[in-house]
């Protein structure tokens, strides 16, 4: 597990929270409670003292889970779909 001085380094270094953590080995979100003492997901945490590492990110909550995924058309399973629902409501006749 990192400690906080060394996410502090990597911090002081140029590096983004996702990109310390990345170095270390570890979740955003986790390299983000380490390094501030605050939890990244939202929760409502201790009276704001300055972030380490510079400003804090927008929204820390976006260190936490994975990314959301805008998933891309697949033609043949569009194909697939048609095909089946044709199918279907072939038989209700």
């Amino acid at each position: 597990m990192p400690t906080r001085e060394q996410l502090l380094t990597l911090l002081g270094e140029g590096h983004t929270y996702e990109s310390a953590a990345r170095a270390v080995g570890i979740p955003p979100g986790r390299a983000y409670l380490i390094a501030t003492g605050r939890p990244a997901d939202g929760n409502p945490a201790p009276p704001s003292a300055p972030v380490p590492g510079g400003e804090a990110p927008s929204s820390p909550q976006r260190l936490v889970g994975p990314p959301a995924v805008n998933p891309t058309v697949r033609e043949d399973v569009l194909a697939w779909v048609r095909e089946r629902a044709a199918r279907e409501l072939g038989s209700l006749s």
